[in-house]
């Protein structure tokens, strides 16, 4: 088996994550405020409990990456790090056993989606704006898992892949 790396230093995700958090979050703000035009898209009441959801909510999204990996792949707690990385300012779930790539693709998605688009779609319905500022900050933080899955666009289901230890992506495990 060859073992391909498919994976991006953290500072370029990062930057990355702004060339696509950017224009998905004009794009949200733009629809929130064409729907919503006499609403107001401030956050409400304190902003340091503002934060602190949004800082939960950054912890929360490591550990949806963890939790689906342990549902979709079936792997224990234990073989999942979580923690942060100083020198990019980048918090992770790191997983240590190689997955299918379907339940890592699954794992990979999953925060953007609780953490991002379902309070989005929210925020739409309920004309809200603290739930409009806490999906537009998720899925720019998400961006980074976004270009992930772009990575493995082209890695066939049953395609096993190991979590990259210190890189967003991953290595592909492949057949010669």
């Amino acid at each position: 088996m060859n073992k391909r790396d498919l994976s991006v230093s953290m500072q370029s995700a990062n930057s990355t994550a702004l060339y696509i958090g950017i224009p998905v979050v004009v794009f949200q703000f733009t629809i929130f405020s064409g729907l919503h035009s006499g609403k107001s898209m401030q956050t409400t009441g304190s902003f340091l409990v503002f934060l602190a959801f949004v800082l939960a909510g950054v912890v929360v999204h490591e550990l949806i990456h963890g939790l689906t990996w342990m549902a979709f792949g079936g792997k224990p707690l234990s073989t999942i790090k979580f923690g942060f990385q100083w020198k990019t300012f980048t918090p992770y779930a790191h997983l240590s056993e190689p997955i299918d790539v379907n339940a890592y693709r699954i794992g990979a998605i999953m925060p953007g989606v609780i953490l991002g688009i379902i309070p989005y779609i929210l925020s739409l319905i309920l004309g809200d704006g603290n739930l409009l500022w806490f999906s537009m900050i998720h899925l720019t933080a998400a961006s980074g898992d976004w270009l992930v899955l772009w990575l493995l666009r082209k890695i066939k289901r049953g395609t096993l892949v190991e979590d990259h230890p210190t890189q967003a992506g991953c290595y592909v495990y492949e057949t010669s």
